[in-house]
Parts: structure tokens; sequence; C-alpha cells
């Protein structure tokens, strides 16, 4: 009995160093690959063999066929991917997890101490961020062996053992395999680490053989499924039908060579080209596997996705599809992405500024009181969005950022900021308009005027400072900058101009308080357009 609990601990304690491993490896590899993984997702067009070849290169660099999965989910949620795109990464996602178990089958476990302790003396000698974020890949990779070698030593005594030799004989059975497969790549919540203990028993006896290892091996690319099913709850559904796209991908998959295995000599092929090394043959099966699967069914991924638009009926209600746009926890499995799609939510977070904005200039010119209450149901949401891009960005902080990812976060923080007051302003300028128009204020045409191009100038200056934002420049940054010192100094003259009516009687007191208000809460809206100009030029710098 006591062996009994000794081997199992030792066997989960190594499965969580492999997982571990693999995650401390997948997260060094995100913080080498920095804005490239960025770039990757943004060269995707409605080519779809361009989208297999990224789905496998972001996977390898993520070490996770699941983790890509839930990333296209969010993707897709979000509006910024189609079906049609999403289905070709989901393909390229199960090609790309077959690297990790051609690295486990290489049987690596005698360097991984050696690995080990060269990435960790690189992270205790190299002050730069680089070398260490190519420690963390290197520790990674040692430790994600080590936990191989602790799973399979475990293991090894029980090969003789007649319960455990009865136990692998009974996975003969194709239907038990695949639910053996898809229960424990389900529990772990990894094809990989399945595949890992998969491949340490194999280890361990030689009783496993290619009959065995292939129902196991379809019941994990079944089961790696479910995390994305999981991640789709709560999303829209064309999400929905994403996680279904890759459930019914693996299905067809597996139903086709659960008959191929049985009638081409798919198992004679893979076996001669690793006759005695059963690992090899494994992994190898797995690769070849996904591959064979992609090829086949690429052809037909258009009738992928219409079939689970038939499983997924009916079009995305209102309510589902508002709040925000580009962010979705999803996509923060791969943390460079997400700072992108965060930048691209505050820019949206912007463009409703600059129509709240407006608004509320039509508001207090024309006193129209249905447009000052369009700007008070906007101010709301402009808040709402503020809170919830800020709590993004806070967990985005705690994410593997590089140095300068970092500090594009902080500056997203600071700007929303910004927006936020300027959509206070635009609210008090809404404020001021129903004020006129319950007091039945007047005001001299002048007056208007002015104010009208004090206005113009103001909203100028904050479209000018979304173009910098948009397309970093120093022309958009210093356009926002002289704009800024006109209405600074329009504020002042517009001021004096105001109580030299007041003196003339032109303008009653009243009247003169909601101008004087008016004009500086435009000067404060030109203020914080400043400050996102000048966060920008720091950026650029």
């Amino acid at each position: 009995m006591t062996n009994i609990m000794n081997t199992t601990f030792t066997v989960l304690g190594g499965l969580g160093l492999f997982l571990y491993g693999m995650n401390l490896m997948g997260m060094g590899l995100q913080k080498v690959a920095g804005d490239k993984l960025k770039k990757l997702i943004e060269i995707l067009t409605n080519n779809k063999f361009m989208g297999v070849l990224v789905g496998a290169l972001v996977t390898m660099l993520i070490q996770s066929s699941s983790a890509t999965t839930v990333m296209v989910v969010g993707f897709v949620n979000a509006g910024l991917m189609s079906l049609s795109q999403a289905i070709g990464i989901i393909m390229g996602a199960n090609i790309g997890t077959t690297v990790t178990a051609q690295l486990i089958a290489f049987k690596l476990t005698d360097i991984a101490p050696l690995v080990i302790a060269i990435g960790v003396g690189i992270w205790l000698l190299s002050s730069k961020k680089k070398n260490k974020e190519i420690a963390e890949v290197l520790i990674g990779f040692g430790v994600l062996f080590l936990g191989m070698s602790l799973m399979s030593g475990a293991l090894k005594p029980l090969a003789d053992s007649p319960v455990f030799e009865n136990l692998i004989k009974s996975l003969n059975n194709p239907f038990l395999g695949i639910l053996v497969g898809f229960g424990i790549t389900v529990i772990v919540q990894s094809s990989s680490a399945s595949m890992g203990l998969l491949l340490a028993v194999a280890y361990a006896s030689e009783l496993v053989t290619l009959d065995i290892a292939f129902p196991i091996l379809f019941g994990q690319n079944i089961g790696t499924c479910v995390t994305a099913l999981l991640s789709s709850f709560g999303a829209n559904k064309t999400a929905k039908r994403a996680a279904v796209m890759h459930l019914l991908f693996n299905i067809l998959g597996t139903t086709i060579f659960m008959i191929a295995i049985y009638i081409f000599p798919i198992k004679s092929f893979i076996e001669s080209m690793n006759p005695t090394n059963i690992k090899r043959q494994i992994a190898n099966a797995h690769t070849i596997f996904n591959i064979a699967n992609t090829i086949i069914l690429f052809p037909f991924a258009e009738l992928i996705v219409k079939a689970a638009t038939r499983l997924i009926p009916g079009t995305d209600d209102e309510d589902e599809v508002q709040g925000l746009k580009y962010l979705d926890s999803r996509i923060m499995e791969t943390p460079s992405i997400a700072v992108g799609m965060a930048s691209k939510e505050v820019l949206r977070m912007g463009k409703l500024v600059k129509k709240t904005l407006a608004l509320s200039k039509e508001a207090f010119l024309k006193a129209d009181e249905k447009l000052a209450h369009k700007v008070f149901e906007d101010e709301k949401k402009i808040n709402w969005m503020e809170k919830a891009i800020t709590n993004y960005l806070v967990e985005l902080l705690n994410a593997p950022l590089t140095d300068n990812q970092h500090l594009v976060v902080t500056a997203l923080l600071n700007t929303i900021n910004d927006l936020e007051r300027i959509g206070d302003h635009a609210d008090n300028l809404a404020e001021f308009a129903q004020y006129r128009i319950d007091n039945n204020l007047k005001m001299s045409d002048y007056a208007l005027k002015e104010l009208d191009i004090m206005f113009g100038k103001v909203q100028e200056s904050f479209e000018q400072s979304l173009k910098a934002y948009k397309n970093p420049s120093e022309e958009y940054v210093s356009a926002v900058f002289v704009l800024e010192e006109d209405i600074d100094k329009m504020e002042k003259q517009l001021r004096a101009n105001h109580i030299d009516r007041l003196n003339k009687q032109l303008c009653s007191g009243s009247s003169g308080i909601v101008f004087l208000d008016v004009i500086s809460n435009l000067e404060r809206i030109a203020d914080h357009a400043s400050n996102i100009a000048l966060a920008i030029r720091d950026a650029i710098k």
C-alpha cells in the first residue's frame, strides 16, 4: 500500500513539474518572441493555408493547442476574426502541439539537470532582461524533462506487476483507449501533459504498443477541445461556433483514422521509421495523425464552418455584443497580443469620447435637451469602459510582459484616465446646456460665435491626439501642443471679452457664469488632449 502511495505521489509530482516546466517554457518563449507573436496574428488573412501556418507557429511558442484555441475563441468573440479564418488557426494548432511530444520522445532527461543549471546561471549572473527571458525558456525546458524523468522512474518498478500488466493490456480496447485519453486530457487540461504521461508509461513498460497508443492519442485530441468549449461559455454565438469547429475537426479526424488504420498500412509505416523505439513511434504517430488530419480535412474547412453554424443557430443578440469589443480574458493567454487588443479598445473608447464631445457642443449651442440627455447616456458608457479597461490592464500587468509592453500598458492606463476626464467635461457641458434650457438663459450671438470657435479648436486638438495615438508621429503630437497653446490664449481672450460685455451690460450675470464655466471646461479638455499627446511622445522616444 505504501509503495502504491509513493508511486502515485511521485507520478503526480512529476506531472506537476512537467506542467510547470511547459508553462514556464511557454511564457519564456512568448517574452523572447515579444511583439513578433502579435505580428504573426496580424499577417493572418482570409487565406486558410496561412492560418494553418500561423496556428502551428503560435502553438509552438505558447506550448498549448488548448491555449491557442481558447485565444481564437477570444478573437472571434471580439469580432477580430471570422470563422473562416479561425478554422485554419485551429487546424494549425493541432500540428503545433505535436512538437512537445517530439521533444519528449528524444529522451533528453539525462541533460535536464545541466539545462536547468545553465538557465539558473544565466538568470543569476545576467542583468539583461532578454537574457533572463532566455533563461526562463531553458529552466522550463529542463524542469519539463525532470518531470518526465520522475514519472517514468516512478512507473518503472511497476513494469513487472501483474496488476499493471493487466491494466496496460486492458487498454487494447480502442473505445476504452479513447475514453482514457479523453479523460486524462480533460483532467490535466493539456494534451501535451497527457502525452507526456503516455510516454512515461511507454518508458516504464514494453507492453505499450501502437495498437494501444493510437486510441489514447485520438482521445487526447478530443479531450483537448473541452478547454475551448468551457471557455466559450458566456461568449457570443460566433465564438461558441469556433469552439464547436475544434471539436468537429478532431472528432472527424479520429473517425477517419479509426477506420484508416485498419485499411491502410499506417501502423506498419510508423513502426518502420523506428522499429525498436516505441516512444518515437508514439510521437511520430501523434505528428502524422495531426498533419494528415489537416491535409484531409483542409479542403472541407468551409463545410466544418457551416456545420458549426447549423449546430449553433441564430444570430447574436444585441445584449450579447454590447460592452468591450476587443478585450477578452481568453486573449490573455498571449500577453503580447492582449496588449495590442487593449490598445485598440482604448482607441475605441477615444472615438466614443470624440462623439460625446461633438454632441455636447451641439447640445449647448443649439440648447437641445434631447442631445444633452444623449451625452449623459454616453458618459455613463465611458465611465463603464474606463473601469472595465482598467481592470483588464491591471490584470495584464501581472502577465509575463516585456519591459516595452509594460510601459505601453502603463501609458494606456494614463490615457484612459484622460479620456474619462474629457468625458466628464463633456457631461459638464451638457449640464450647462440643460441649465441654459431650464432657466431660459439668453446668450448674445457674439458670445455663441466665440464658443463655437473655441469648441472647434478643442475638438481639433482632441482629434489630433487620437490621430497621434493611432499613428504615432511627432507631426500629430506637435500639432496638439500648438493647438493647446492657442486654446490657452483663446480662453484668456474670451474671458476678457466676456468681462467687457458684462461691463457694457450686453450679457446677464447668469449667462456670464455659464459662459465662463464652458470656456474653463473646454480649456481643461485641451489639457487632457495634451496629456495624451505627451504620453505618445514619450512612447515614440
